[in-house]
């Protein structure tokens, strides 16, 4: 099944794509992505959803971590992580995708009518482990619903009759696969994963300020050690890597606008000290901040 779906997606996104990279669609919270040539390992940062890559392919490094999503799999975004991406394409075969995201109250409404399963008592308790970043097979429920929410975005009218319904029934089948628990423990209140999840949320609204640990762990009502236990454990990085990691990546996309020089980006994004931003940048990127 996974090669002819794969090559039938790909047939009914080609028409769609007018741009490289991501570029919206008429469904929010639906994007499509597109490269025509590869890109090495760099850094970059994705908001929580789900990528389904139809051509091409892409690698996903977060700390040992080495994840593969491609044509057969797609990629489960629960929380947003620094990480590197690498970008595999040919002439033949540029990369085609696209990319559904995660809305917290579509999620909250969608988690009141799955049950909860108690991956505990099967077989290959690993493979359901919640993990903020995983790739998952495609199986044929995920298959049919991301080719009908593809299929929409040929008409207007059907975007906007039946868009926010095929974006469910995505999230649905997502909600209902190996890592579902990992986007049902978003919208749950209780459990470490939840917490920090909260804590990065309220993270990206504050990045530039002045954080520490403490602040972070006072947040979501945990101590200071558990909380930077619990948070390396689950992202791969330290707070203090995490933050300086985001800074950097928001400091990238000013940089890339032109009214944004060198010392305004770093001052945007919380550095007091431009020649501590520009060493760290250049650390970080391997170009310093001058060179994009």
């Amino acid at each position: 099944m996974t090669g002819r779906w794969a090559e039938g997606l790909a047939a009914t996104l080609k028409p769609l794509i007018e741009k490289e990279g991501f570029s919206d669609t008429p469904i929010e919270g639906v994007r499509l992505i597109a490269s025509e040539c590869g890109h090495p390992r760099t850094p970059l940062i994705y908001e929580p959803g789900l990528f389904v890559i139809a051509q091409g392919d892409k690698i996903g490094y977060l700390g040992e971590r080495v994840i593969h999503y491609g044509p057969g799999n797609y990629l489960v975004q629960a929380m947003p992580l620094p990480f590197e991406c690498e970008t595999l394409t040919s002439p033949e075969a540029p990369l085609l995708g696209i990319n559904i995201a995660v809305d917290p109250l579509t999620l909250s409404e969608l988690v009141q009518h799955v049950p909860e399963i108690n991956h505990s008592e099967q077989s290959g308790m690993d493979l359901y482990r919640p993990e903020p970043m995983a790739a998952v097979a495609i199986d044929a429920s995920m298959a049919e619903a991301v080719q009908r929410l593809a299929s929409c975005l040929h008409d207007k009218v059907a975007c906007d009759a039946l868009g926010s319904g095929r974006v469910r029934e995505v999230l649905f089948a997502a909600l209902t696969g190996p890592q579902g628990q990992s986007l049902r423990q978003l919208v749950q209140s209780h459990g470490h994963y939840a917490r920090i999840a909260e804590s990065l949320s309220y993270l990206h609204r504050h990045f530039a300020a002045p954080l520490t640990v403490e602040t972070l762990a006072n947040r979501v009502n945990m101590s200071a050690s558990h909380f930077h236990h619990h948070f390396r454990q689950t992202t791969q990085m330290s707070p203090v890597q995490y933050l300086k990691r985001l800074r950097l990546l928001r400091a990238r996309m000013l940089l890339s606008q032109e009214r944004f020089n060198v010392a305004r980006a770093a001052l945007e994004v919380g550095y007091r000290s431009t020649s501590q931003f520009s060493r760290e940048y250049k650390r970080y990127f391997g170009v310093s901040p001058s060179q994009g």
